[in-house]
């Protein structure tokens, strides 16, 4: 993990810690209730799937989805999501020759200044403000990187489709190993960690 991580646990950037803050805040003032408070409620929720107890907040108690999001993970951590990225990052990361791949990606990300490594269900994001740069594996012992460039600033770089991490991740490409970290890659890290 990244070196700004040894306080943030969860991985989250400077922007999304102050999202998290706010919406608790905010969740407080318009509805006069703690968190600790929705989450008692929450327990009372006789559902047992996470979508089903979302819903179930909205529907009895009027929550939004961000805010019912919110507290049914305070009532009911799941163990592997952003609580416990250890134990997430072990089961996303099985493969070995995946993880040699991810471990040189983290060192050239983790070189740059204030990057948070955050460890998602499917892949490991690195953001500065914004996330800059994902890496997933996929079959075969590969990664697929994200990058908050444009394809065009390569010709190894395309568009992604529907990869599940954020929308500022404007191009990928697959790595087949650690040496596919060139200098033109790393420079393109660098030019994605600078615009985020």
């Amino acid at each position: 993990m990244g070196t700004a991580d040894a306080d943030n646990v969860r991985g989250l950037s400077p922007r999304q810690q102050k999202w998290f803050a706010t919406a608790q805040a905010s969740l407080e003032k318009d509805s006069g209730k703690t968190l600790d408070a929705w989450v008692a409620i929450a327990k009372t929720c006789p559902e047992t799937k996470t979508m089903t107890r979302i819903a179930w907040m909205k529907e009895h108690h009027g929550l939004g989805m961000n805010r019912a999001n919110l507290v049914m993970s305070q009532a009911f951590p799941t163990g592997s999501a952003w609580d416990e990225p250890v134990k997430l990052r072990a089961a996303v990361w099985k493969d070995p020759e995946a993880i040699a791949i991810l471990e040189a990606v983290e060192r050239v990300a983790s070189a740059l200044p204030d990057v948070v490594t955050g460890q998602r269900k499917a892949f490991t994001g690195f953001s500065r403000n914004f996330q800059f740069a994902s890496a997933k594996p996929i079959k075969g012992g590969q990664v697929v990187l994200g990058l908050a460039v444009s394809p065009e600033a390569d010709p190894r770089l395309e568009a992604p489709k529907a990869e599940g991490w954020s929308e500022r991740l404007k191009s990928k490409l697959t790595l087949a190993s650690p040496a596919d970290l060139d200098d033109r890659l790393k420079a393109l890290v660098k030019q994605a960690w600078e615009a985020s």
